[in-house]
């Protein structure tokens, strides 16, 4: 009879060793990865996906290939940050790929300059002009952005994950907060654009 910890998925072994296990032919090791590092991952896919089902699509994909090539996995990083790259490499595929095979968009309405700040709903219309604007950057600025100033990663993290040199990182984080600037400058307090 299996102990509680291991029905709910509590094991004590380290991403790593679960890998390793996995890789060994442990049928449930990979399903105990998964579901611990399940959070951070559909995070990640979203933030950097343009719709919560571009999101799921991807982190499935994603999911699938770090099952097949866990094997390549090299011990010069995390585990969680290897499955953190091979999220953003397939939201950035599928990004590519849907430009490859455009819709025709519903218009677009900001409703943010009509929410009151002292309605609750201002902070949801707030988080889907963000969204927007973040759905707007170029893939490469928005997989920057996300891991920087969303997850808090640092520049030399980043550069890792996103498999890219710092400069490029840095660069990238620029451009993209520049144009968030401009594209979000009507969300700025009237006292901030004066003192500007």
């Amino acid at each position: 009879m299996a102990e509680w910890g291991e029905v709910c998925g509590d094991d004590a072994r380290t991403d790593e060793e679960l890998l390793a296990a996995h890789v060994e032919g442990d049928r449930d090791a990979f399903g105990i990865l998964i579901t611990r590092l399940q959070g951070h991952l559909w995070a990640v896919a979203r933030r950097t996906s343009n719709s919560d089902e571009d999101a799921a699509d991807a982190l499935q994909d994603a999911l699938l290939k770090a099952h097949r090539m866990a094997d390549r996995f090299r011990a010069d990083a995390k585990v969680s940050s290897w499955m953190h790259r091979i999220v953003v490499n397939a939201c950035l595929d599928r990004i590519r790929r849907n430009k490859a095979r455009p819709t025709i968009p519903l218009p677009e309405f900001d409703i943010t300059e009509f929410a009151d700040p002292r309605d609750e709903h201002g902070d949801v219309d707030l988080t889907l002009s963000i969204g927007r604007a973040l759905d707007a950057l170029p893939p490469d600025q928005r997989a920057a952005i996300v891991a920087i100033d969303v997850e808090g990663y640092s520049v030399a993290e980043a550069s890792a994950l996103l498999g890219v040199p710092a400069g490029t990182i840095k660069s990238r984080c620029a451009r993209g907060r520049a144009k968030l600037a401009v594209t979000l400058g009507h969300l700025r307090a009237p006292a901030e654009e004066t003192n500007s």
